[in-house]
């Protein structure tokens, strides 16, 4: 895994502080390969909890997430009990890392 163990604890309390304590957060994509190089960071946040307006707590939580790790992409998706279940979920679910 290409995060530092700094960047993984300020992504797991971000995560927590923007979708709530139970939340859970994932690394999957390019990052998780140790031979690779560059690439965003993917993250699958989990909560079973609802979440309102989806698309604007990733976009909230991809900022708070730039502006505490530095000028990088970052993509998050999000699953909950209120939001439909895409191939993507799946992938990253199965690929992915526990942070």
């Amino acid at each position: 895994m290409r995060l530092s163990p700094s960047a993984r604890s300020t992504i797991r309390d971000t995560v927590r502080s923007v979708i709530g304590p139970d939340a859970t957060v994932r690394l999957f994509g390019s990052r998780t390969d140790d031979e690779a190089r560059g690439g965003d960071i993917d993250l699958l946040v989990e909560s079973n909890q609802v979440i309102a307006q989806p698309a604007l707590v990733s976009a909230r939580l991809g900022a708070r997430l730039q502006l505490a790790l530095g000028d990088q992409r970052i993509d998050v998706v999000i699953a909950a009990p209120n939001l439909p279940e895409q191939s993507i979920h799946s992938i990253a679910r199965a690929t992915g890392i526990m942070l």
